[in-house]
Order: C-alpha cells, then sequence, then structure tokens
C-alpha cells in the first residue's frame, strides 16, 4: 500500500481580502504523477508555492513524510521546483546550470549529500589506492574534494543523460531550443534528488508538438525516476495525459479529485464537465430506476440510484451520441453546422431550440435532420447542486 507523502489539512491562502484557497484538504502519495487543474486565479499555482515554501498558508498544516513544514524554508524541504520560465542562468553553459544546486548547498551539506565523511574517506583512500598513490590511506581536505567533485559530474551527466541531453553539456543556454531548456531545467531538478518535484505549468511557453512530445517524456522519467511528481495546468489534455490523479480546482477549492478517466466519465457537476472535454448538459429527470427522462423523452439509463422524481443534470459526451436512422431516433435534430475534423465530423445540432454538439464518422450534410440515440451507459447523471452521487455497479 503506498504511504502518504504529502498531506494538506485545512489549507487557507488570503492576499489581502481575497481568499485564494480556501480550505483544501488533500492526500497526495509516493510515486504519484498528480495535476493540479483549473483556470486562472483558482489557487492551483499558490498551492503548490506553498507545498514548495515560497508562500506560507495563513491557517492549516502542510505536512510532508509525517512531519509539519509550515515554517520550514523552500531550501529545506525535501522538494525542488521546475519553474514556468524555467529561471536558468543565461552566462553558465548547460553542465553548469544543473550542478548549480549541487555546488551551493556548501562543503557540509555535500558530504551530507554523499553519505558522510567517512563514506566518502573510504572511497577516496580507494581512488587513491587505484592510481598507485603515496600513502594512500592519507587523505587530506583536498582529496575529500575530489571525491564529491566526481560525484558531482557523475549525477550532473546522469541527470543530462535521464532528459536526453548528453553531450550538451558545454552549450550555452542561448544555444538551445525551448524544449531543450525545459529538459535542463528538469535536470537541475532531478539532480538534487528529491522526493517531490513540482512543475509550475513548465510546457506553457512550448509549441503544440513539442508540448506534446514532452508530456510523454515527463510522465516517463517520473516512472524511472520514482519520485512525487506535482504539476500545475490549465491545459486538461495535459493533466488527462500524464496524470495518474487530477485535483480539478475553481475559486480556491477543490471540485472533485479522481483519475482521468474518473473525471472525464463521471463529472461531479456542470463546472468539472465543461472543463474536462466537451459535453452537452441537459436538465433531466430521474424517473425510477435505470429511466432518465429528457429532451422530451425516456432514455435507458445504467449505474446511478437517485430518488424517483429527482431533478439531475445529465451529461453526455459529444463522442457518445449515436447517428440513427430517424425512424429508430430517440431525438430528432437539425444540423446546423458540420465540419471535418481530422478522424470525425463536429455537428452542431438544434434540438428545441438549443444547439448541441455531435462527434460521428458519417459525413451529415449541413441543414439535413439527423437522428441520435445513445447507450444506457454513455449517459453520466449528476445532482443539480453537484453533491456526490451514488454510483452503483452495472450487471
Amino acid at each position: 500500500m503506498k504511504q502518504p507523502i504529502i498531506e494538506l489539512h485545512d489549507i487557507v491562502k488570503y492576499y489581502g481580502d481575497n481568499c485564494v484557497v480556501d480550505g483544501i484538504n488533500l492526500t497526495i502519495y509516493e510515486n504519484e504523477f498528480v495535476t493540479l487543474l483549473g483556470p486562472s486565479g483558482c489557487g492551483k499555482t499558490t498551492t503548490l508555492r506553498m507545498i514548495g515554501g515560497f508562500e506560507y498558508p495563513n491557517s492549516g498544516e502542510i505536512i510532508v513524510n509525517g512531519k509539519i513544514i509550515n515554517d520550514l524554508p523552500a531550501y529545506a524541504r525535501p522538494v525542488n521546483t521546475v519553474f514556468q520560465r524555467y529561471a536558468l542562468f543565461p552566462h553558465l553553459n548547460v553542465y553548469d546550470n544543473v550542478a548549480f544546486g549541487l555546488k551551493n548547498i556548501g562543503r557540509k551539506g555535500l558530504i551530507e549529500f554523499y553519505g558522510g565523511i567517512e563514506k566518502l574517506t573510504e572511497e577516496t583512500i580507494a581512488e587513491r589506492t587505484r592510481v598507485g598513490a603515496k600513502n594512500p590511506n592519507r587523505c587530506n581536505y583536498f582529496d575529500i574534494n575530489k571525491t564529491i567533485k566526481r560525484h558531482i559530474d557523475k549525477d550532473v551527466k546522469a541527470a543530462l543523460e535521464m532528459v536526453n541531453l548528453s553531450g550538451f553539456e558545454q552549450r550555452g543556454i542561448d544555444k538551445i531550443s525551448g524544449g531543450q531548456m525545459q529538459r535542463v531545467a528538469i535536470a537541475r531538478a532531478i539532480v538534487l534528488k528529491p522526493k517531490i518535484l513540482l512543475l509550475d505549468e513548465p510546457l506553457s511557453a512550448l509549441d503544440h508538438k513539442l508540448r506534446v512530445n514532452m508530456q510523454y517524456e515527463l510522465k516517463e522519467m517520473q516512472r524511472d525516476l520514482g519520485i512525487t511528481f506535482i504539476f500545475v495546468t490549465h491545459d486538461q489534455e495535459e493533466a488527462m495525459t500524464m496524470s495518474d490523479r487530477i485535483i480539478v480546482m475553481k475559486d480556491g477549492k477543490i471540485e472533485q479529485l479522481g483519475t482521468p478517466k474518473d473525471i472525464y466519465n463521471e463529472p461531479n457537476n456542470r463546472y468539472v464537465a465543461n472543463f474536462i472535454g466537451e459535453s452537452n448538459i441537459f436538465d433531466g429527470t430521474y424517473v425510477k430506476q435505470n429511466v432518465v427522462h429528457f429532451l422530451g423523452t425516456d432514455f435507458d439509463v445504467v449505474g446511478y440510484e437517485f430518488e424517483d422524481g429527482e431533478a439531475v443534470d445529465v451529461v453526455i459526451r459529444p463522442e457518445d451520441w449515436d447517428v440513427v436512422p430517424l425512424e429508430k431516433a430517440k431525438v430528432i435534430g437539425h444540423v446546423n453546422s458540420s465540419v471535418f475534423k481530422g478522424v470525425h465530423f463536429e455537428l452542431l445540432v438544434n434540438i428545441e431550440g438549443k444547439e448541441y454538439k455531435v462527434h460521428t464518422y458519417e459525413d451529415i450534410k449541413t441543414d439535413e435532420n439527423v437522428g441520435l440515440s445513445v447507450d444506457p451507459y454513455e449517459i453520466c447523471l449528476m445532482k443539480v447542486d453537484g453533491s456526490c452521487k451514488k454510483l452503483v455497479p452495472i450487471k
């Protein structure tokens, strides 16, 4: 069973009179890839910065590995951060940018980082013996420093290899691409071997193709490193592609937390349904077990338990509609627009005076009537007030 690595208990953060994080409770586990997802101003970056130690909560507890770290400064936390604009040093080459964190924790910190003075002394003696030094057992301050430098060199090159930048060590920062800069920033973070890596919209400055490639690279990197990634983005595609769990935020609160599949297939409320993917949302009534009424007709539905006669919100994703002959249709609509999207046609269909989106492989022309149906297991129901709904196993 995975152990919790980060716990947020009733975290509140104000900027002046504005509450930007409002009572968040969250547990993140070891080796998870978790994404904080939401629009600008929802509190996701502030939450990340509080975990990293760049901001402090007004109330609540931040716990890492069982210890409260509210007052611990950023440099003392087992956390490293990749910033949105990378924060690389233009006067340093790639190697020195990656090595910067190691070189600046001081000799005492490096001795501790690399296992302690006894371990480094043993390694130094072994190296002096290997090269045939006179009196190999007598090693001084400078000999230990050489051993530390060898460790730094090995770790920097390993971090660059991890991000596919071997051979770029002497390249100037102004001589590499945006995607390579992003990799350098990640290498600089992972070389310090943090238990938690925070990533604040690191892909936002990249072009679409490179951004898509980096999504897969980041996920693979997280698996190889075996550390916890906490990723902040407003891009639902990034969140769906990389995350083990997604935390959807709005106005400083968590609207829903779950796997990408759960959040896409079973949104809790209209906000989540519209923010994750595209949705058609209807006002409906749960007539009785396995029957819901909307668009003027009854539809079979499975997997839910509501009160008979309860008002519900009904969600149907555009790809879940079935285009059927008019005589077999549950609903008939008028096609206002038909656009070829490469893989499918996107239809805007007028039903009872409102436009809804339908994805189909059939070439339905504008101004035609179209028959629509939907399978019972493709219909998602939500409580009107957005509270938790009861799901039942599908037999």
